[in-house]
């Protein structure tokens, strides 16, 4: 395609400027100040159980369509795979890119835990009765009982609980079922690529309502814990933070340098998703909205409908940067001086208890139980020190998750020789407005 095409292309794409006041990430920007605002000044009012439900609410609506997005997605990108080899050769360099990254997050949480040492100093007793729930629910966490869940006890139940890993099993076989019937099972791809872009269109109505969620889920967050929790333990707020911003610059700002792209330009490409999760303290509410635009960023869609959904879950590297670095936390604050060989202990099982960890607000913490109770279950009533301030670092968790998983697909649609540049380059130059998701759903 010659220059001039492209830049005609190009020119009848751009869509006019949108007035500041209809643009998705000003408003949510607006919502969360207005949300921090009240629940500062009205922190009674922020508590009410009807502000509460706007965040709910907001996110139960994302949820509603996660399953069938990721099971039409899925099944699709494998059933208009000709080479049925394809789906494993790309399966299996996305968990080998997974494992490597994860590692990374996990070395970069101890580094930082062992030079800071947030923990050193701490004064105060933690009350064991706090965290008692979640230390029951890490308990019962076994490889096995992980496995045979993924198992769904029926097809139905998997979408009705809305279990990722059991829909992206159950797609997963039906997208191969597919595959092998070839030419006779046309009409079911295209009735499911139907029902893909009218679920798309689902997200692009619920996503109006994206500043309201977060209007409710940060008045709530503040108007509940106070702006003093933050100042309670704001070394390791900190910390976390500026760790979970070295990792996203440094490793995956080199991963993505190295596949020809910019991580600023990425990050100011998925800016709407980002802004949403950070009102809402959920990867979930972005995620349908992220594969959309990864797709229109050039990723081919088998390699998006493969890789992020799987990455939801194996490729979580906020929360593998908070184990490491909240399990030191811990240690220090106790006054337990762990051991190298305890330390890679940590390593290790980081790596499998956050194997399935969801990106809901929560299930961090869950995971970090369970990797303390491995290491030394003393250290376990210690959790009670950060379960005030958990909340402030689910958001940043999740912020990290999603941006890993959006690099996470490039990479392996580079990497499987599936990557458009030309589009690549366009969206990330901005000259097609990425957030019109409406214009996508109607024309592609």
């Amino acid at each position: 395609m010659t220059s001039v095409a492209v830049r005609d292309r190009v020119e009848v794409a751009r869509p006019h400027r949108k007035p500041w006041y209809k643009v998705l990430y000003i408003q949510v920007l607006i919502a969360i100040f207005l949300g921090i605002l009240v629940g500062w000044l009205l922190p009674d009012l922020a508590k009410n159980e009807w502000v509460k439900a706007l965040g709910d609410g907001f996110i139960k609506l994302i949820k509603m369509v996660i399953a069938p997005i990721i099971f039409c997605t899925v099944v699709s990108g494998i059933a208009h795979i000709q080479d049925a080899k394809k789906v494993g050769r790309v399966g299996i360099k996305a968990l080998v890119y997974f494992e490597v990254v994860s590692t990374f997050a996990l070395i970069i949480g101890l580094l930082v835990g062992n030079i800071v040492k947030p923990g050193a100093g701490f004064s105060g007793t933690p009350d064991p009765s706090a965290v008692a729930g979640y230390a029951k629910q890490a308990a019962e966490q076994k490889p096995v009982d992980f496995i045979l869940h993924i198992i769904p006890d029926s097809v139905v139940g998997a979408f009705a609980q809305g279990d990722i890993l059991q829909v992206l099993l159950f797609a997963i076989l039906f997208g191969f079922a597919l595959l092998i019937l070839g030419e006779r099972g046309a009409t079911v791809r295209s009735f499911i690529d139907d029902v893909a872009h009218a679920m798309f269109g689902v997200i692009a109505i619920v996503m109006k309502a994206a500043p309201i969620g977060a209007f409710g889920a940060m008045a709530y967050t503040i108007g509940r814990y106070g702006p003093s929790a933050l100042g309670n333990l704001f070394g390791l707020i900190a910390t976390f933070y500026a760790t979970a911003a070295l990792f996203i610059f440094v490793v995956l700002g080199t991963i993505a340098r190295i596949a020809g792209f910019s991580i600023f330009k990425f990050i100011g490409y998925i800016k709407d998703e980002l802004l949403i999760v950070l009102g809402t303290s959920s990867s979930e509410s972005a995620l349908p909205q992220l594969m959309e635009k990864l797709e229109r960023l050039g990723c081919s869609k088998s390699v998006v409908g493969l890789v992020v959904p799987t990455g939801y879950s194996f490729n979580l590297d906020g929360t593998n940067i908070y184990m490491t670095l909240a399990t030191l936390f811990i240690a220090q604050a106790l006054g337990y001086d762990l051991t190298l060989g305890q330390q890679l202990t940590i390593l290790l099982v980081a790596l499998l208890t956050s194997k399935g960890a969801s990106g809901v607000t929560g299930a961090g913490f869950i995971t970090l139980a369970a990797t303390l109770a491995v290491v030394n279950p003393a250290l376990v009533p210690g959790m009670a020190v950060i379960l005030g301030i958990d909340k402030f670092m689910s958001e940043v968790r999740a912020l990290t998750n999603i941006t890993g998983n959006g690099v996470a697909a490039i990479i392996v649609a580079w990497w499987e020789g599936e990557l458009d540049r030309e589009k690549l380059n366009a969206g990330l130059s901005r000259e097609i407005d990425p957030s019109d998701v409406e214009t996508a759903v109607t024309t592609d």
